[in-house]
C-alpha cells in the first residue's frame, strides 16, 4: 500500500468537520414537526404583514 495513513487521517478529519457542522445547528426550526413549521412560518408572515400596513405608504410623485 503506497499511500500509508493518508485514508485514515483524510476520514479522521472529515469526520471531526462533520461534527462541528452538526453542533451548528441551521435555525431555530430544527427539531420541529412539519405542520409546526407551517404554523411558525404563517405567524411571522402574519407579523412581517401587519407591519408592513401600519407604515406609511411614500406620496405618489407626480
Amino acid at each position: 500500500m503506497t499511500r500509508g495513513n493518508q485514508r485514515d487521517l483524510a476520514r479522521a478529519k472529515n469526520q471531526k468537520k462533520q461534527q462541528q457542522q452538526q453542533g451548528k445547528g441551521k435555525d431555530d426550526k430544527d427539531g420541529l414537526s412539519h405542520s409546526q413549521r407551517k404554523e411558525l412560518d404563517a405567524a411571522r408572515m402574519r407579523e412581517k404583514q401587519e407591519k408592513a400596513k401600519a407604515k406609511p405608504e411614500p406620496a405618489a410623485k407626480s
